[in-house]
């Protein structure tokens, strides 16, 4: 009876170590970045050449953040170095190589979450700033608001004196042969209602989110929008809670996708929700926040307070990249 106590006392002893060691906390990373360029259908049957293009825009992307955050740039910066960066890379839909209105036109949004404060900042529909990302900043830095949008956004860039260029810098060749493939579907759909246009749907956002060696967080996300857009639509990408979303208590997330979905079920903070309430790890509070949305909706980029990067979407791919003070460094495309 005594040996079967005391191994039974040992057998015990083990679980508990081995239970308290899976339960400790991991080491925090020195400082970790993770990038988005947008997801969707992307076909594997792609030009090698145009894949390499994509490829060589993440990881010009992903060094400037990497260089800025191994020098000890608050996170906040280089995310908003990164997503200017991305913004004047035509490959990807926000700043240059942003699509088309019905109209024929640009109109751009972007967010900016700094974890450490909650502070945030946003713009939507602007038309002649080179850098939306710097304006979201500005609206978060120098005003007391949140979210300016259109001719007002315009107007606050210009008293701001950020760089503005006219609307038709945005345009693309690539860009402009999309929307025109959209308008020729709308056209060919007999009795398409007035608030149910034919979309080609052609979708993206760039997004950035990182860590610096103070333990801060922070996200940003910019955008195009959706090709064909009309009366103003704006996604998720401006809406702070849906398409951005940064707290140092949980983790900085930028999403892409259908815009609306991600609106409709506040998919950025679900993230940090599902966290901070059901104790999951970013990977698992990613796929729960996700799972409400349909199949190719879309995905995001998350990154938790100890440097773990998780990405999931449930599209076909998704323009990615990520690095952090352990040498990691890498860019993908597919799954």
């Amino acid at each position: 009876m005594h040996v079967r106590v005391v191994a039974s006392s040992i057998a015990l002893a083990s679980l508990v170590a081995c239970a308290r060691s899976a339960e400790a906390p991991r080491a925090r990373a020195e400082w970790a970045i993770a990038i988005h360029g947008g997801a969707g259908t992307i076909p594997r049957t792609m030009d090698p050449a145009q894949v390499a293009a994509y490829e060589e825009a993440l990881r010009r992307a992903l060094a400037l953040g990497r260089d800025g955050l191994s020098a000890g740039k608050a996170a906040v910066d280089v995310v908003e170095e990164v997503a200017r960066q991305l913004e004047d890379e035509p490959l990807f839909n926000a700043g240059k190589g942003a699509v088309f209105t019905h109209d024929g036109t640009h109109e751009l949004d972007a967010s900016i979450m700094d974890g450490s404060t909650l502070a945030c900042g946003a713009v939507a529909g602007v038309k002649t700033v080179r850098h939306p990302i710097s304006l979201a900043r500005l609206v978060m830095d120098k005003t007391k608001h949140v979210l300016l949008a259109g001719d007002g956004a315009d107007r606050f860039g210009r008293d701001m004196g950020v760089e503005l260029v006219d609307n038709t810098w945005f345009d693309t060749d690539r860009r402009r042969e999309q929307w025109r493939d959209a308008q020729t579907k709308e056209a060919a759909v007999v009795d398409a209602g007035p608030t149910e246009p034919a979309d080609a749907g052609v979708k993206g956002t760039i997004g950035v989110v990182a860590l610096d060696r103070r333990g801060h967080l922070a996200a940003a996300t910019s955008t195009g929008g959706l090709t064909n857009k009309r009366w103003g639509r704006v996604g998720d990408s401006p809406v702070v809670g849906a398409g951005t979303y940064a707290n140092d208590a949980t983790a900085a997330i930028s999403c892409t996708g259908t815009g609306e979905e991600f609106i409709r079920h506040g998919v950025a903070r679900t993230v940090s929700s599902r966290m901070a309430l059901l104790h999951e790890d970013v990977e698992a509070a990613g796929k729960g926040a996700l799972a409400p949305l349909k199949p190719g909706d879309g995905g995001l980029i998350a990154l938790d307070a100890n440097g773990r990067i998780a990405f999931v979407f449930s599209t076909e791919g998704m323009y990615r990249a990520a690095a952090d003070a352990g040498g990691r460094f890498e860019v993908a495309i597919w799954r």
